[in-house]
């Protein structure tokens, strides 16, 4: 969890930047192939901000919310040409990353499930309790 249970103030996450997120972008077509570019700047901003405004509203969520909340709202913001979901997932990963989790699922699921997010069939909730069960401190 982000928050501690005492008095203290939440602990404040370490948010994902767009400049991360466009490099994130700009690496995995890199490796995999597909057109390039910003379909809406503004929607990949919305994305990012998802997460963020979570936290605020309600510091007691959870990392792995925070985490899912950063993979849906890029998925179904769908910002960029091509490569949204690899995004998405990656940016999952790194926000998880960047505060000490190891985001470690069986691949072919992790495909079925943003997959199942992009077509709707998965909540951002579903998401997030799946996010947790495969994750561990780093």
């Amino acid at each position: 969890m982000i928050a501690n249970q005492s008095a203290e103030p939440p602990i404040e996450p370490r948010w994902l930047t767009v400049e991360m997120v466009l490099a994130i972008h700009d690496e995995q077509l890199a490796l995999l192939g597909g057109p390039e570019g910003v379909r809406d700047l503004g929607l990949l901003e919305s994305g990012l901000a998802r997460p963020v405004n979570r936290h605020h509203y309600n510091p007691e969520t959870t990392i792995f919310e925070l985490a899912a909340a950063y993979g849906f709202g890029i998925v179904k913001n769908h910002p960029f040409i091509d490569g949204n979901k690899r995004t998405g997932l990656l940016a999952l990963h790194g926000f998880l990353f960047l505060n000490g989790w190891r985001f470690d699922p069986d691949q072919v699921e992790e495909v079925q499930m943003i997959l199942g997010l992009a077509a709707g069939d998965i909540e951002e909730d579903e998401l997030a309790r799946w996010v947790e069960g495969n994750s561990r401190e780093a």
